[in-house]
């Protein structure tokens, strides 16, 4: 039996919750959040066909999905929006994506939708300029905040000011089957250390990360899959530890670039 979502924050209008296991199978595990305000709804990286029939199903038990606002798409991974074509046929919600990724968003989309249903795909797409941009969700304001290159070319976090949670995406990801706030840092290292040696560019670019969230109200810093950092202590370590240690084509040499024999 699954269990009910994580309440991430909840002040009586304004709620953010956070479904943790829902991938079955060979999928890794990830996270997906829901943020409700006002009678409005975001549904935040929901994911692919692994996640769309548990995830579609729990949602159901908190908004009606004919009426989901936004979906906010933070990159084109597969885990992020694989299953496009059925929220767009059985929501009424706008998509927001960079807009680097708006174009190519219809390889996901299958035909029907435009012949079967009159639905079109670049209609339902709301492309976000590289800076980011502010918007409204019920009554209250939710920030998309830049993060190119972390790891895609096109990337965007989505902050919540009421709630101070930044929802991070693959910065600050860790290879657990768990998403319980993080309670020793030198210990949970190992389980995030591989990855962003992999999948961040370059250290330039978490560095420039690092500097932009420390100059914003963050109490949590919840990424898509794995644990959440939570507190102004376990934040700052992080984020210190992130921007410490070479990634990306920092590592790359010659050796990487040469004809297989």
């Amino acid at each position: 039996m699954r269990r009910e979502p994580i309440v991430l924050f909840d002040n009586g209008s304004h709620q953010c919750l956070m479904f943790d296991d829902l991938v079955t199978g060979d999928g890794i595990q990830s996270n997906q959040f829901l943020i409700t305000d006002s009678g409005q709804s975001l549904l935040l990286d929901p994911g692919g066909d692994l996640t769309y029939t548990p995830l579609s199903m729990e949602l159901s038990k908190c908004i009606s999905l004919q009426d989901l606002t936004y979906i906010f798409a933070s990159h084109q991974d597969p885990d992020i929006i694989a299953a496009l074509d059925k929220w767009l046929l059985h929501t009424k919600a706008k998509v927001i994506t960079s807009k680097l990724w708006a174009r190519f968003l219809p390889h996901l989309t299958a035909g029907y939708l435009t012949v079967s249903h009159g639905i079109s795909t670049s209609e339902r797409v709301i492309a976000l300029p590289d800076q980011g941009s502010v918007f409204s969700l019920g009554k209250s304001k939710l920030k998309a905040i830049p993060a190119h290159f972390l790891h895609s070319v096109g990337n965007f976090q989505l902050y919540d000011p009421t709630s101070k949670i930044l929802f991070s995406g693959d910065m600050g990801a860790s290879l657990l089957d768990d998403a319980q706030p993080v309670s020793n840092f030198a210990d949970h290292i190992s389980s995030m250390e591989g990855f962003h040696r992999r999948y961040m560019v370059s250290k330039k670019v978490t560095h420039l990360w690092a500097n932009m969230v420390r100059e914003m109200d963050v109490e949590m810093i919840v990424p898509q899959h794995g644990r959440s950092f939570k507190g102004k202590e376990m934040i700052n370590a992080f984020l210190t530890w992130v921007e410490s240690f070479d990634c990306g084509i920092d590592l790359l040499q010659q050796q990487n670039y040469r004809e297989p024999k």
